[in-house]
């Protein structure tokens, strides 16, 4: 039977080769949402609502809510999000009003290394505070309290100093979204405020506020859940009275007890409380928030005093927000042991970097981290593909739900998703024992859970740059390429593809870059020093004497500037758009 009579025969049956194309990639798409996000999430619940009796029971968390440790675990975990989140809106609201509105000298400069948080998981940046805050360490000093013992920071605020790491790693992300939903307000609305003889404040609260909560409600949301479910800074500070830590510290009982199952569920409510807490509070938003602005913003140019009045704001958050990333980089090039009664290091040397590279357990994680994050771009960007291209061009209803799906992630928390996968391999052991291959045994071999879990928690930011081109890109020159009897994969080799190259790269580099950081996967998903990835690595090396914390800030800054490239590179094809890659 030759093609055409194929060809002819589904035509006649009522469909055609291209219809059956999509169904087949809309299946894979519902396919790999379903397997590798929806899958993972219910093992969790499953596990933690079901007795061993098979049967439904509240008991697993009642025994949470019964212990007064996990319940203060719970509690500090919220304090944290809240305070986290309140002190980033105090910072960026100012700051995306003065880079919005008003043009002052090196306004572009500023704004573009307000970013530079981005650039290095907030645990990474606790190992400097760490040294800063010891009890003989520089701040000690610089106040004059080094005498005897010295003060012990880290004992008496401990909380407030994983409160600070985190808020100046996370308010790039608030930012980002309230500088493009300003930039997005009709200016014309404010001026007939003004016009009426409404006052500067009164402009904000009743007419700018209101525009701007969309934005204000996604950054503040993925700030909520991110700061209520990191792991990496309160692990580092030492800090086990919170969740993300006393759930970790049970990894090695989830063959036997239900328990950590539980209390990642009760993490994932209250993480979805904080969501439709967040929602109700500021996602409420005028029709007027949905319009596009009819004329372009005006922005005000400023000069003299003003100009440095406008830009003191950046500079100071600047060196505030650098100093975790200057505290990193001092304590890689310290000599092991001389960073103490002093405000500066007394010995400097460069061995901590060759050390990082030659290290038995360090160079193995870059290897691991690289294939890792590359084999996760690699996924991320063939999933990401098709779900933007039915996002902007497919049936509606598709692409709703594709879009929800594709978005998730950055509203369930990872911690979740990585307790997830661990949920699915421990199913699969029990129901096929020694059967099983072992590279669905997360336990012996995690490398295709932590590509997945990667792909999966990156994917958002491939789709909505991929999204962002195609909505950008006229699709008469898809349709007439189409006429012109080219089938729909060449189209999208030698159309679609080449018009949103761009886009495409800039999702790629901020895959790879962020996979290469990722955190919770790392330290739950890599439990084999064989397996470790850069995180998980840099966490095994600050707990090791000697040297080890000064090698651990040394892979750390090698991991810095790779990302630093990476985000540079996105941020230059993407500009202001790079804030949509956070958004939920």
């Amino acid at each position: 039977m030759t093609m055409n009579s194929i060809n002819s025969r589904l035509i006649a049956a009522g469909g055609s080769p291209q219809k059956l194309a999509r169904s087949a990639a809309m299946l894979a798409l519902y396919g790999f949402f379903a397997v590798f996000l929806l899958w993972p999430i219910w093992q969790v619940v499953r596990v933690g609502f079901v007795g061993k009796d098979g049967h439904l029971t509240l008991t697993y968390v009642r025994l949470i809510f019964s212990n007064p440790v996990l319940v203060q675990g719970l509690i500090n975990a919220a304090a944290v999000a809240i305070a986290v989140t309140l002190l980033c809106l105090i910072v960026s609201m100012p700051l995306a009003i003065l880079s919005v509105r008003y043009e002052f000298p090196g306004r572009a400069v500023l704004g573009g290394l307000l970013l530079a948080p981005l650039v290095l998981p907030p645990f990474v940046g606790a190992i400097g505070v760490r040294l800063l805050l010891g009890r003989l360490g520089p701040l000690t000093v610089l106040l004059g309290m080094g005498r005897g013992a010295g003060f012990d920071w880290l004992g008496r605020f401990r909380l407030a100093g994983i409160i600070l790491v985190e808020a100046l790693h996370l308010y790039p992300v608030l930012l980002l979204n309230l500088q493009a939903a300003l930039a997005n307000i009709d200016p014309a609305m404010e001026q007939a405020a003004a016009n009426l003889g409404a006052g500067r404040w009164t402009i904000f609260r009743r007419i700018t506020l209101p525009l701007i909560r969309p934005g204000l409600s996604a950054g503040c949301t993925l700030t909520l859940i991110w700061s209520f479910t990191e792991l990496g800074t309160p692990l580092m500070f030492d800090y086990n009275t919170i969740t993300p830590v006393q759930i970790f510290r049970q990894i090695t009982d989830i063959a036997a007890s239900p328990l950590p199952f539980a209390l990642v569920v009760v993490t994932l409510a209250v993480s979805a409380g904080l969501y439709l807490i967040g929602k109700a509070l500021l996602g409420r938003s005028s029709d007027a928030a949905t319009t596009k602005a009819a004329t372009a913003a005006i922005v005000r140019p400023l000069r003299s005093w003003r100009a440095a009045a406008a830009a003191t704001p950046f500079v100071v958050t600047l060196l505030l927000a650098l100093l975790p990333h200057i505290s990193v980089v001092l304590t890689s090039l310290t000599t092991t042991g001389q960073w103490y009664r002093s405000v500066l290091p007394r010995s400097f040397t460069l061995s901590h970097y060759g050390a990082a590279l030659l290290d038995d357990l360090a160079m193995p994680s870059v290897q691991n981290s690289v294939l890792y994050a590359g084999g996760a771009t690699v996924v991320a960007m063939a999933v990401g593909l098709g779900a933007a291209i039915t996002i902007a061009r497919g049936n509606r209803r598709h692409a709703a739900i594709i879009d929800i799906l594709c978005m998730l992630p950055l509203a369930v928390p990872g911690l979740v998703l990585a307790f997830g996968y661990l949920a699915v391999s421990v199913s699969l052991q029990q129901r096929y024992g020694a059967s099983l291959p072992l590279w669905l045994n997360v336990q012996e071999q995690p490398v295709l859970f932590l590509i997945i879990a990667y792909a999966t928690r990156r994917l958002p930011y491939v789709v909505r740059s991929a999204v962002a081109g195609l909505q950008q890109t006229p699709r008469d020159l898809e349709l007439a390429g189409a006429n012109l009897g080219a089938s729909r994969l060449r189209v999208l080799r030698k159309i679609t593809i080449p018009l949103i190259g761009a886009n495409l790269i800039a999702g790629a580099l901020l895959a790879f870059a962020f996979s290469l950081l990722e955190v919770s996967d790392s330290l739950i998903l890599a439990q084999r020093s064989a397996y470790f990835p850069i995180t998980r690595a840099i966490l095994e090396l600050a707990q090791r004497l000697g040297d080890g914390l000064y090698v651990a800030a040394a892979l750390g800054v090698w991991a810095m500037l790779l990302l630093a490239l990476a985000l540079s590179a996105a941020y230059g094809l993407m500009g202001r758009r790079l804030g949509a890659m956070f958004r939920t």
